[in-house]
């Protein structure tokens, strides 16, 4: 065996292993982190299918066998990924008419604490003007900064943190009923509030940023995932007209996000778009996206974007709505099965067993427990 034989063996075997791993179940970090760089993984494996099928001889079993792993390997992680390239019908509709009373634009900016470049953030949001605008990773510093936002966002939600957590939403729509929870975690806050568009029309919207799989953030994605899917369940349980927003630290196509969305029944308007890759925004060939909106079908949309960078490690991401509820083109929600069903109750459970001990049993409906 060569020695160039030798690397394009040891890499093949390296994302063919990379690409069962996150076939897997398990929620340690070393297997999901398998999940985020599935483009990547997929462009690597086409490369070194194309050298070995030039430089192999195949008079060795173990040449065929490999290629054909590498081939199956691309199959899938294509499929997983393909929902988000224009190849891939729409799951969400545009909206073509000029009703502004109806519309609702939201701006979603993980701005990295340590980031010092706050008058890149203020330009975006003058240029842009969204209704509601979230940012996270905000500490009191860039709080201090943010304020001649309030000029115009005349309604905040603020809860400021030096651990990385901290979060404030700013907004010229009318809040209601607004609240900080602390859904798992005692030091992760996020944001519960329903918003009033110009029509009346009252929408709830959820932000979300749970802590990412990673060693000294956490060992697994237990937490994540459950304080996702408990959000999921109480969207189903409501029924009513619904946005999520934020650094979720989760890609839209992991088994998570995926279960989450059919428990939710919320869309995903990037599916026949586009990536819309929001980290890292300092590497350009390690990028996936961790900053979603998701909403309910009600809407249609008039634009998605990611927007300039601002210093962060994330993008910001943009999106414009249209509320359409009696549409005749609002596409078939997602739907959970039972199996599907009492997979979220058991993460949420293991997420936090003493709030969460009663979703163990099917017949319980989701009780939300004030916080501490």
């Amino acid at each position: 065996m060569s020695g160039l034989e030798t690397i394009l063996l040891l890499l093949s075997a390296t994302f063919v292993v990379a690409t069962i791993a996150s076939r897997l179940k398990w929620t340690a970090w070393w297997i999901r982190v398998t999940d985020f760089p599935r483009l990547q993984i997929t462009t690597a494996m086409l490369l070194i299918l194309v050298l070995s099928l030039v430089f192999y001889r195949f008079n060795e079993v173990w040449q065929i066998v490999i290629c054909g792993l590498l081939l199956l390997a691309i199959v899938y992680q294509t499929a997983k990924i393909s929902r988000y390239t224009i190849f891939s019908p729409k799951q969400v509709v545009a909206y073509h008419g000029n009703d502004s009373k109806q519309s609702i634009s939201l701006m979603v900016s993980n701005v990295l604490q340590t980031n010092r470049n706050s008058s890149s953030l203020l330009k975006l949001v003058e240029e842009q003007k969204p209704d509601l605008l979230l940012t996270v990773e905000t500490d009191d510093w860039w709080e201090k900064q943010l304020r001649p936002l309030e000029t115009e966002y005349a309604y905040t939600l603020k809860k400021p943190l030096d651990n990385l957590y901290g979060m404030i939403l700013y907004s010229k729509l009318v809040l209601k009923n607004a609240q900080i929870n602390y859904l798992i975690e005692n030091n992760i806050p996020s944001i519960e509030t329903q918003v009033k568009l110009r029509s009346g029309q009252l929408i709830q919207i959820y932000c979300l940023h749970p802590k990412p799989p990673f060693p000294g953030e956490s060992e697994t994605t237990t937490n994540r995932d459950g304080e996702l899917l408990l959000i999921g369940k109480k969207i189903e349980k409501e029924g009513t007209p619904a946005l999520v927003f934020g650094d979720f630290n989760d890609v839209a196509w992991s088994k998570s996000t995926r279960l989450f969305q059919k428990i939710s029944g919320l869309l995903d308007p990037r599916i026949g778009r586009g990536f819309f890759n929001t980290f890292h925004a300092k590497h350009l060939l390690m990028r996936w996206p961790l900053d979603h909106i998701f909403h309910s079908s009600e809407f249609k949309l008039i634009t998605i974007k990611r927007l300039e960078a601002i210093g962060s490690d994330h993008f910001p991401m943009y999106i414009h709505l249209h509320f359409s509820p009696s549409s005749s083109q609002s596409p078939e929600e997602p739907q959970a099965d039972y199996e599907e069903d009492q997979e979220a109750r058991e993460k949420i459970r293991e997420a936090n067993p003493k709030k969460y001990q009663h979703l163990a049993e099917p017949e319980n409906e989701l009780t939300m427990i004030p916080n501490p």
